[in-house]
This record gives C-alpha cells, structure tokens and sequence, in this order.
C-alpha cells in the first residue's frame, strides 16, 4: 500500500511540474493507467478531443444506446437517461461542455434555424404540454433528408426508453429552437 501511495505521489508531482518529461519504470506503467483512469483531463487534451468530434461519430455514440429505457433525472445508461441526461452525457463523452438540464440548454451553444440545421445540432422543445411555451425537452438532430428531420432523445412517451423520432406533429407544435454546439 505505502508502495502505490508513494507512486501516486510521484505521478501526480511529475505531472504537475511543467513539461518534464516523466519517467515511469516499466513494472508500473500499467497500474498508474489504471489508478489515473478516472482523473480529470487536460484542457488541451479536452480542446484536441472535441475540436476532432464530428456529428456522425457523435450520432454513432448515441445510436448506441437505442433502447436503453427513459428514467427521469438520470444520465447513467446502466441505469437510464432523462432527455437532458442522455444529451449531456452523449455531448460530454467527447469533451463538451454542455447543462444537465433541458432548460439550460436555449443557452447553450450558438442558435440556429430548422432550414440551417445540421446533423449533430440540439433541438429544444417545450414540456408535453405545448401550450406551456416552456423548455421542458431536448434531442440531437440524427438525420435531415427529403423526408424532414429526424432526432435522437431518451423519451418518457410510448417507448420510454432512448429512440428516433420524426421532427412532425406534435413534436413540431413543441419545437422552441435549434443550437448547434459541434
């Protein structure tokens, strides 16, 4: 144990010493990847990985949690997503910073048009009740073609789990605005 804590000690000393460079004695190098794991990142690290995400290996990393079931106030697929959490965390795991909260997010981002969209972009929707001119709702643009606009959210409607769904009717009567945040 005095072993490991002598070697986070080393680890975290070295890496906040400027730009040395840091020599790891090779029977160590894994166990420090894996206790360093979870630290937070760099700026610059963060910087580089979002100025490289593009919308579509955004939209494969949300596609890959088609049907994990809604669940309010949460964004952890091993247990669920709300809207927002589901789009925080989809946005997050490529460096960005984005809110937690579906409300947070008209001012999130720069603001767009439905014509002007692009795959990748958030849309901002009203509670269910669209009467109510209050966000209460976000998704993720996943498709445009002839057919209109597609999106990607964890819905609490019918399906109640992560799903695709048409930009018409009633999600277009709810429909605030758009931001694009790539």
């Amino acid at each position: 144990m005095k072993k490991i804590l002598i070697l986070i000690s080393f680890f975290i000393l070295s890496a906040t010493a400027g730009k040395a460079q840091t020599v790891i004695p090779a029977q160590y190098q894994e166990l420090v990847k894996k206790l360093t794991a979870n630290l937070p990142k760099s700026a610059e690290e963060s910087i580089k990985k979002t100025e490289n995400t593009n919308s579509e290996t955004l939209i494969d990393f949300a596609k890959s949690m088609l049907g994990i079931r809604y669940r309010y106030a949460t964004s952890n697929p091993k247990i669920g997503f709300d809207c927002s959490g589901f789009v925080s965390y989809v946005f997050s795991n490529f460096g960005f910073k984005v809110p937690r909260s579906s409300r947070e997010f008209s001012g999130t981002g720069k603001e767009t048009t439905l014509e002007n969209a692009k795959v990748g972009d958030v849309l901002i929707f009203t509670g269910s009740n669209s009467k109510v001119r209050r966000v209460g709702h976000v998704g993720i643009v996943y498709s445009i073609d002839d057919d209109g606009i597609k999106f990607i959210h964890a819905s609490s409607g019918k399906t109640h789990s992560v799903t695709i769904t048409p930009l018409n009717g009633h999600y277009r009567t709810r429909f605030m605005k758009i931001v694009s945040i790539i």
